[in-house]
């Protein structure tokens, strides 16, 4: 058996396909990148990561952090060889990532440019011809329940004449997004998420004709389980025949976790999940049946001692990534160097240089052992928390000195890219060479941070910090070396590891 949700963490938006026995699974990013993370599995429960679709975006806006953009929704295909990766980027098109090859580079394109468009599905029909699905957002265009298909060439480089709208949910299923496309037994099948990411449902849509007429039908809901939303997600079947549903939940403050439900068809129906009520809706399972035995049993990379020649996919930066941000010593260790902000003040939210780590468990304990190579005044390496609330706590150069020094933001205007206020929470005075840097992750939703000189003796420093997700993203682990004054400075956080413990259990 297995246990919901198969992963903790905050892959967003997931879609999956089986290319022979294997598995892959992508999602969201938005302003985090290298985007859209590409995970891989043997049985659907355990996944790893093995690369990601888009290594930077090729826009300079996303060289700065941009809260609420970037990659949202993909969908991946597999077909005549190559994998396809649709990429949604809310302001400025649909991005194609194409490759062979799942472990090695993506090319990118970009199919279209358009506002507003958003969660392409590619589809590919028996006659030759290929299709793009998608949804609108409210947030760019003012449409959120409307969805539209159109033509585009084979080789998805171009669309070819106009989208129609296909559905129109305005009553039936107000903001519907995330359609996925398929073909079965003579049926074509889209899946979408209807009513709202934390409360709304699946549904579903099938036509004997690509254009339609489309009937509609929900397909699963809460119930009365205590999984909100269920939310977007792809079909895909086994080897053995079975169907398969991968899903979001919207957990807020971690953002969206994973779940897999089972599949079956009736009377030409989709359905999923068990309909523990009663009411003819399936209603997502704690538990079921394994896809598959003796698997491997694929964990995410978490703790990292950054002894590799290139760094870990477990991180990913605030923006565009960039050589400056930071070095590898080659034997152990990462420089992140302390950099200034050249176009505003130098606070957290907008640091393009913040190495990000998605947590994977409810509670945890991240541990980070650093030397400040500090330069100028102001030169800082931490350890923090990012989110619409945040803190880090890091060794700070002082004109006469070192400080240990507890940050604390929070962001105005969530919605969309946010403005920023912080202050320091506490801080002390500091004379050692080396910091162990701990933050703490309770259930409770709040995490605190205590620091050591020796690795054995903690104290804890400052208040505990209310979790808060950030914009479309859950809360998220990072690392970041800064000059607070936002001087020039050759200085850098030399970190030797950092390990990461699961206290879910505790």
């Amino acid at each position: 058996m297995y246990q919901n949700p198969i992963l903790y963490a905050d892959y967003s938006d997931p879609d999956v396909v089986r290319v022979g026995e294997d598995y892959y699974l992508v999602a969201s990013s938005f302003t985090y990148l290298p985007g859209v993370p590409l995970l891989h599995s043997k049985d659907l429960v355990h996944w790893e990561i093995i690369n990601y679709c888009v290594s930077s975006l090729p826009f300079e806006k996303y060289n700065k952090p941009s809260h609420g953009s970037g990659t949202w929704a993909p969908a991946i295909r597999y077909h005549d060889g190559e994998f396809y990766v649709f990429v949604p980027l809310v302001d400025e098109g649909i991005l194609v990532a194409r490759s062979a090859n799942p472990y090695g580079e993506f090319e990118l394109n970009m199919i279209c440019y358009s506002k507003g468009w958003i969660d392409p599905c590619p589809f590919w029909d028996e006659n030759g011809k290929a299709y793009m699905v998608f949804a609108y957002a409210r947030s760019r265009c003012g449409i959120k329940h409307r969805l539209a298909l159109v033509e585009m060439d084979p080789k998805c480089s171009h669309l070819i004449g106009e989208p129609k709208v296909i559905f129109d949910g305005d009553q039936i299923a107000p903001t519907t997004e995330g359609p996925k496309m398929y073909k079965y037994n003579g049926w074509y099948y889209i899946l979408m998420p209807s009513g709202g990411v934390a409360t709304g449902w699946q549904s579903a849509l099938r036509s004997r004709h690509v254009e339609g007429p489309y009937e509609y039908k929900v397909l699963m809901h809460q119930g009365c389980t205590d999984v909100n939303g269920p939310h977007q997600g792809g079909w895909v079947d086994t080897p053995d025949g079975k169907h398969w549903f991968i899903h979001f939940q919207d957990v807020n403050e971690l953002g969206r976790i994973t779940h897999l439900q089972p599949m079956c068809f009736v009377n030409d129906w989709p359905f999923i999940g068990s309909d523990l009520d009663g009411d003819g809706i399936g209603e997502p399972v704690a538990e079921w049946r394994m896809p598959a035995e003796n698997q491997p049993a694929y964990e995410i990379a978490q703790s990292d001692e950054f002894s590799g020649e290139k760094l870990g996919l477990q991180w990913q930066w605030q923006a565009n990534p960039q050589e400056i941000f930071y070095s590898l010593k080659g034997h152990g260790g990462i420089h992140l160097n302390c950099l200034h902000n050249d176009s505003r003040e130098n606070l957290l939210w907008y640091a393009p240089n913040v190495m990000v780590q998605i947590p994977q468990h409810p509670a945890l304990a991240a541990l980070t052992k650093v030397r400040l190579e500090g330069k100028e005044k102001g030169d800082m390496a931490s350890l923090g928390m990012v989110g619409h609330t945040y803190a880090y706590l890091g060794l700070k150069k002082k004109e006469d000195g070192q400080e240990l020094a507890l940050y604390t933001g929070t962001v105005l205007n969530k919605e969309f890219e946010g403005e920023a206020v912080e202050t320091v929470a506490a801080s002390c005075p500091y004379d050692g060479e080396t910091v162990y840097l701990r933050m703490e992750l309770y259930k409770e939703k709040k995490y605190q941070f205590s620091w050591s000189a020796d690795g054995i003796r903690y104290q804890l420093i400052g208040d505990p910090v209310p979790l808060e997700r950030a914009t479309w993203t859950g809360a998220k682990l990072c690392l970041w070396a800064c000059n607070r004054d936002n001087a020039v400075s050759e200085g850098y956080g030399d970190y030797e590891f950092i390990y990461i413990e699961d206290r879910s259990h505790c």
